[in-house]
């Protein structure tokens, strides 16, 4: 897993760079594709579906300001002032790195900044709390409590979750929670601590496409995520690229 996270937090990193004013969600699909096929690795969210989502189309989800997660990458460019959050997954030798984060397209405000910031600052206060013989509901308290006493909402339909062989495995980790709820975390486990933080109100809906995500009131959302593994010595952040 160290590998899979690898290669997509560098990938990660390479679509944010080339996030810029009039590239598109569809151009990023496409480097993200040349990128896993380089690494010999696999999209874990090409050809994805629900019970109530067709299958999903490309290699990484593009969501655009009000847009909160699953946004499907289009071809209308990005502009100065937008606030994007990407969202890759690497599935290399049966195992699955997943990470997001979210970037601002040239000049963003202020209060854009501090969304981003505050969103990024509340999944790292999630990561410290990922240590052996507290619960899931410790991540998910941290979270909560440091994202609404800085004033912004924490999206509950959609939550962290376990991954590994699978995308989506066991425990769910929500956003939101009390101290000591849920499953004890033990060492090996592996799990996504992903906060999505909405600058207006938590309600969201889903678009016709029925994939994207987005704020009920129209409100600025971000997204930033990691693959941490539950250590004996403490959390580890596989997600990186070094």
């Amino acid at each position: 897993m160290r590998r899979s996270g690898r290669v997509a937090q560098r990938i990660l990193n390479e679509l944010g760079a080339a996030a810029q004013s009039g590239a598109t969600g569809r151009d990023l699909d496409r480097l993200a594709r040349k990128m896993l096929e380089q690494n010999g690795a696999k999209s874990p969210f090409l050809g994805k579906k629900t019970s109530h989502s067709p299958p999903y189309p490309c290699v990484i989800t593009v969501s655009v300001n009000d847009a909160i997660v699953h946004g499907i990458p289009t071809e209308m460019p990005f502009k100065n002032g937008d606030v994007v959050s990407l969202d890759v997954g690497a599935f290399l030798n049966g195992f699955i790195g997943d990470t997001a984060g979210t970037v601002g397209i040239g000049e963003i405000s202020p209060a854009a900044q501090r969304l981003m910031r505050i969103t990024s600052e509340a999944r790292d206060k999630g990561i410290e709390a990922a240590v052996v013989g507290n619960t899931v509901g410790d991540i998910s308290y941290a979270i909560q409590s440091y994202v609404e006493d800085h004033g912004y909402s924490v999206v509950r339909e959609l939550v962290g979750h376990g991954v590994g062989r699978s995308m989506h495995e066991d425990p769910n980790v929500p956003n939101f929670g009390k101290r000591g709820d849920g499953p004890r975390l033990r060492p090996g486990m592996t799990i996504a601590i992903e906060p999505m933080v909405n600058a207006g109100a938590a309600k969201v809906k889903t678009l016709p496409d029925k994939w994207t995500v987005v704020t009920a009131d129209g409100s600025l959302s971000a997204h930033f995520e990691h693959t941490v593994a539950i250590l004996s010595d403490g959390p580890e952040i596989l997600t990186i690229d070094d």
